[in-house]
């Protein structure tokens, strides 16, 4: 039986950028201002919104646009400060550790590379895919549980139009609910890290709510405690404590 659940966002938390999905822009010089706006003002829906992206990403690429060469562009993206130690501690205490993310699946498959079982990738609920598994983990699985957004791919590695879309930014708690009621868990072990608003709606399945490395007022109201410091063992330390401190 899980001893607690702990959902980390991704982009802004995990990585340390903005976004995954501003790190390919940045890469390729382009702006997603439009898109943005549109999704803010309420004119395109969230898979509108990954579907204009990926179009726009498409139209700097052109016949380059494929699964390796997105995988190239994300290969140095940057990882927060202490990430593996942190989540190698949460996983030692006996937590399943989530990611639940509207980044770029990539990363988060990279990241939880870092945390293989011994058993060979098979497709499960929170799983990564079959190729993040034969590329970042010798075939194996890992031990986190994995949902985010990006695209879908063909085995040419060709990207069609529509996208990846696994996890809905204003309902993000929704994931934190059913991993609750699939591991048993309590709202009250539970944890959730955020730096958006989006990520609030974690925070209303929360025990403990962290926000971390956010200006957002909003969260920051909302959260436990507020850790401004751009260094996960930060956060493994405080949720540690908390755990400690149920028994």
């Amino acid at each position: 039986m899980s001893k607690g659940l702990v959902c980390f966002d991704m982009d802004g938390v995990l990585v340390d950028y903005l976004s995954t999905w501003e790190w390919v822009y940045d890469k390729l010089n382009l702006s997603n201002e439009e898109a943005y706006n549109a999704f803010q003002d309420g004119l395109i829906t969230e898979w509108e919104w990954i579907k204009y992206d990926l179009d726009l990403i498409r139209s700097a690429l052109k016949e380059d646009m494929n699964n390796d060469t997105l995988h190239q562009l994300l290969e140095d993206c940057p990882l927060m400060k202490n990430l593996r130690d942190s989540i190698q501690d949460l996983l030692d205490y006996g937590l399943d550790v989530s990611i639940i993310s509207g980044g770029m699946h990539p990363v988060a498959h990279r990241i939880a590379s870092n945390f293989i079982t011994g058993n060979k990738w098979i497709p499960r609920f929170g799983g990564i895919d079959k190729i993040s598994s034969e590329k970042f983990c010798d075939g194996f699985d890992t031990k986190l549980y994995v949902f985010t957004n990006g695209w879908n791919y063909y085995s040419d590695g060709e990207i069609p139009e529509k996208g990846r879309y696994q996890v809905q930014l204003i309902a993000k708690g929704s994931i934190v609910s059913i991993l609750q009621r699939r591991l048993s868990v309590p709202i009250s072990r539970t944890v959730s890290i955020g730096d958006s608003k989006q990520d609030s709606s974690m925070f209303d399945f929360s025990g403990l709510k962290i926000a971390f490395n956010t200006r957002h007022e909003e969260l920051i109201e909302k959260c436990d405690i507020f850790i401004e410091e751009r260094d996960l063992s930060l956060v493994s330390k405080n949720i540690l404590n908390y755990f400690n401190s149920l028994e």
